[in-house]
């Protein structure tokens, strides 16, 4: 038994960082952890012996059940500081929750190439605006209501749950480009991360994978890899929501959108490959 617990040592170790920095990136950049847990899970999957074809299900099923415990975290503390419009939450809530559903289920049947394919061309777009100095562009003063608010919020929805992220790796920019403080903006995208994470895991859940999914998963979701991956999350999603009210975001952006051209470059690999 020893050396069974020894051969997984490192697939732990490299599951309880992954937990760590993406709580924390959530709650600093507003990202979404997601963005960090996907591309670590699906290849650590591998050492757990998921077939190829099944690792980035799996890696953005369990990814998308972590962000629960992180929006919460980090929502709570954004609202102490007055950084979430609640207005705007409940203008978006409805379409942003049924889009994220859908989204998930339409990824559980997807095959892996479109799944590498959306979160590739994505993470490579978020890198580029975190990259060049746009911090201070705008197209809007405010965001948008009604019928294009609706469409607004069910393809950020949507395209998250099909990522495993939370929403502000496209709310933060989105919102940000019309008219919010950065800080409003991450605020807002941590609790959209909740109406996406809740619905989107459930269709995860319900799916009907292969029969060959390692031990404890339901669906799509790793059990074992949500267990060891959230708490970690939720833990550091405080720290970086604190860290977010207080340091310079320009540095930490060129390194994060370094990472997410890497992430992205790669993935988008996978897809043609």
């Amino acid at each position: 038994m020893t050396p069974i617990v020894f051969s997984y040592l490192p697939l732990l170790a490299v599951l309880v960082s992954c937990g760590l920095l993406a709580g924390f990136a959530a709650g600093l950049l507003g990202v979404g952890g997601g963005i960090i847990t996907v591309p670590v899970l699906e290849y650590a999957l591998r050492f757990a012996g998921v077939d190829a074809e099944y690792r980035m299900h799996m890696a953005v099923a369990t990814s998308l059940a972590a962000i629960i415990p992180t929006s919460v975290s980090s929502a709570r503390l954004h609202h102490t500081r007055g950084a979430v419009d609640w207005a705007l939450a409940r203008q978006w809530g409805v379409p942003m929750l049924i889009a994220a559903f859908a989204g998930s289920v339409l990824a559980s049947r997807a095959p892996l190439g479109v799944l590498a394919a959306v979160f590739g061309g994505v993470a490579l777009v978020v890198a580029i605006k975190m990259l060049l100095p746009l911090d201070d562009w705008r197209i809007a003063r405010d965001a948008p209501r009604g019928t294009a608010g609706a469409a607004a919020s069910a393809a950020i929805g949507g395209i998250s749950a099909v990522m495993g992220i939370g929403a502000g790796t496209i709310a933060v920019p989105a919102l940000n480009v019309c008219g919010y403080p950065i800080h409003r903006a991450v605020g807002t995208a941590a609790f959209f991360g909740l109406l996406i994470s809740v619905p989107g895991t459930i269709g995860y859940l319900i799916a009907q994978p292969p029969n060959n999914l390692p031990w404890m998963s339901v669906g799509f979701v790793s059990l074992v890899g949500l267990a060891i991956i959230g708490p970690g999350s939720m833990l550091t999603a405080t720290w970086g929501a604190r860290a977010a009210h207080s340091l310079s975001r320009r540095r930490l952006s060129i390194a994060f959108g370094v990472f997410l051209l890497c992430v992205g470059t790669r993935m988008l690999y996978r897809a043609l490959a």
